[in-house]
């Protein structure tokens, strides 16, 4: 049995929606890119919908600093659990987001958890800092988490009340 660490960040967060709207919002990039603070485009470079092995490319930007990502659908689990896992070209792994949707017990709503998990490599980390403007990258991830757990919220129930 293979032993996963804990997430370097993670945030749980319970909406008035089912888990296909959130499912839904979560795997669209488009979306997601509204939803996260630090990614301000996402676009599919193989395949053109989540599901495991598809690739897109994360553009982000932190202050006056921006850098590109390539991304792999690992796990796309409908209606339950969305996970991929991120690289800085040439293949230098930096991190895995995942998304756990649940349904609430009462069948109304669901629970989602966000985590992320550092997967850079030791001599990475500062050069990965120095391009990003971000030291301390797990508490930035947790405040980024937060957030976007909070808009996911407000887009699911605003989606689910139209």
């Amino acid at each position: 049995m293979i032993s996963v660490p804990p997430p370097n960040a993670s945030g749980c967060v319970d909406i008035a929606a089912t888990p296909a709207v959130v499912y839904g919002l979560l795997t669209d990039l488009e979306t997601l890119t509204a939803l996260a603070d630090e990614t301000s485009r996402m676009t599919w470079r193989s395949g053109s919908s989540a599901v495991p092995g598809a690739r897109f490319r994360g553009t982000n930007r932190h202050g006056r600093r921006r850098w590109s990502t390539e991304c792999t659908v690992i796990d796309a689990e409908p209606d339950a659990l969305f996970a991929f896992d991120v690289r800085f070209p040439p293949g230098i792994p930096v991190s895995r987001w995942q998304y756990d949707i649940e349904p609430m017990p009462d069948g109304v709503g669901s629970r989602v958890t966000e985590s992320t998990w550092d997967r850079r490599p030791v001599w990475f980390k500062l050069p990965a800092e120095l391009a990003t403007g971000v030291r301390h990258r797990g508490a930035a991830n947790q405040v980024h988490i937060q957030n976007t757990l909070r808009r996911l919220k407000e887009r699911a129930e605003a989606v689910s009340i139209a």
